[in-house]
């Protein structure tokens, strides 16, 4: 018998160290370190009872059955999914309270279930009863879902061998009861889902799990549970609006750039097949207002990009970001300042994407930029009576920078009859439609020659 030896080991990342401290190493987390008992190493060489050592296998050698994926008859959620839901694997579904996760899930297993296919849900945190109102806002489907209300972990696992369903919705991982912790509980939450893994892989049955977010919006528990699922999906919106986005944070079938898109209505959600006719229908040129060519994904996406600059007295001034990255921001402006000769040091300046969506590539720095400098010169940019279209990477030195899918960014303008696109240059083969720029401050001036500049009333 090997003797024991004291370590302590990370709940959030799972760091090993020999002696406890106050902070992790690894993550830099604060009073996570937790004692476990590990055997000492062995002695080299041979002795009575040593496991005899595995053979590797050449991957050429290694028999991968592809499986064929199950289609959750929701092709937005698909579309992040990479084609749909993969048998035996562990999806993670995060989103703040209120903004549509049990609803979404709820829609995926009813259209699974109506394919024919034996499903399951799993409620540890609402009634049968409050599961019920729910699913009659769905339709008649979802009420043919068979539903447990069950919060212990081992009554949850029997079902799933009883059962044998092709999916199953866990909602949530937060409140499965795990003997000899507290629901919701770091080692709780670890061992739920250890214990849904095991079965989802042995039995071949597709996990999706419903997780809560802390109050800086990222999913709650230790990291390692991101680290067992297959597949992390983060649901987010305003839920003062309509429109809510689902993205990939892992996907290990499939890209982690796909978006989905989706409103909130009366009967549930529903999916919005071309974003861009939604959140540029209402766009009108205005100061500080400019449409950015997106991409999300393999998809163009068209959206509003809104800047306010109003004068303070306050020091510093207020930089407010809605939809884009604040520190993405903070270097627009520097940027702006620097290169393009505007001066803001003494103005508020608030940019927010009109829809509620989130932008998170570096194509939007142009859009910022311009949105800014127009809403401090108090001119809108318009081109034929329509706001002015743009794209492009704002680097350091002043250059507007090139970025992925030019031509599909400016095709997607020019369906909506936005015929000029400001944007980098496309290199050899010109791009009907983009009027392309190389500085920030070509850009600046770009907008107005051809463009008509027309000063608020």
């Amino acid at each position: 018998m090997a003797a024991k030896r004291a370590s302590f080991r990370c709940t959030e990342c799972g760091h090993a160290a020999l002696t406890w401290t106050g902070q992790c190493p690894g993550c830099g987390a604060w009073n996570t370190l937790e004692q476990v008992s590990a055997p000492s190493p062995g002695r080299r060489g041979g002795g009575a009872g040593r496991a005899s050592a595995p053979k590797p296998v050449a991957l050429r050698d290694v028999k991968a059955e592809r499986s064929e994926r199950l289609g959750t008859g929701i092709a937005e959620l698909d579309r992040v999914l990479g084609g749909g839901l993969v048998p035996g694997s562990l999806v993670l579904l995060g989103g703040a309270p209120g903004i549509g996760k049990s609803t979404l899930a709820g829609m995926a297993l009813a259209n699974i279930a109506e394919a024919g296919h034996d499903v399951l849900y799993v409620s540890g945190e609402e009634s049968a009863a409050q599961v019920r109102r729910r699913a009659e806002r769905l339709g008649e489907a979802a009420l043919s879902v068979p539903m447990l209300a069950e919060p212990s972990l081992e009554s949850v696992l029997a079902a799933l061998e009883a059962e044998r369903p092709v999916a199953c919705v866990i909602d949530s991982v937060q409140t499965l009861a795990v003997p000899d912790s507290a629901p919701g509980s770091v080692g709780a939450v670890r061992e739920a889902t250890s214990a849904l893994l095991e079965t989802a892989k042995r039995l071949d049955v597709t996990l999706i799990l419903i997780g809560h977010v802390t109050k800086e919006g990222s999913l709650a528990g230790p990291r390692a549970l991101e680290h067992l699922v297959d597949c992390v999906l983060h649901f987010e919106g305003e839920r003062e609006r309509t429109f809510r986005t689902v993205r990939a944070l892992k996907n290990r079938f499939g890209a982690t750039s796909e978006v989905g898109v989706f409103e909130m209505r009366q009967g549930g959600l529903i999916e919005v097949v071309d974003p861009s006719a939604r959140f540029v229908g209402e766009a009108q040129p205005a100061p500080g207002s400019v449409v950015l060519c997106a991409m999300e994904g393999t998809r163009p996406v068209l959206v509003e990009v809104q800047a306010l600059v109003a004068q303070t007295e306050i020091v510093p001034p207020r930089r407010t970001a809605t939809g884009v990255d604040r520190n993405r921001l903070a270097l627009v402006l520097a940027v702006l300042t620097r290169h393009g000769g505007i001066s803001l040091s003494a103005a508020d300046v608030f940019v927010n994407v009109a829809g509620g969506i989130r932008v998170d590539e570096p194509g939007a720095d142009l859009a910022v930029a311009l949105a800014v400098a127009s809403a401090n010169s108090g001119r809108a940019l318009e081109s034929d009576g329509k706001p002015l279209a743009c794209f492009g990477e704002l680097g350091l030195t002043g250059e507007v920078r090139y970025v992925a899918h030019a031509d599909r960014r400016v095709a997607e303008a020019r369906k909506f009859g936005l015929d000029r696109v400001l944007g980098p240059p496309p290199g050899d083969d010109p791009i009907p439609g983009l009027t392309p720029v190389s500085t920030l401050k070509s850009a600046i001036s770009g907008g107005k020659s051809r463009t008509n500049l027309r000063r608020a009333a």
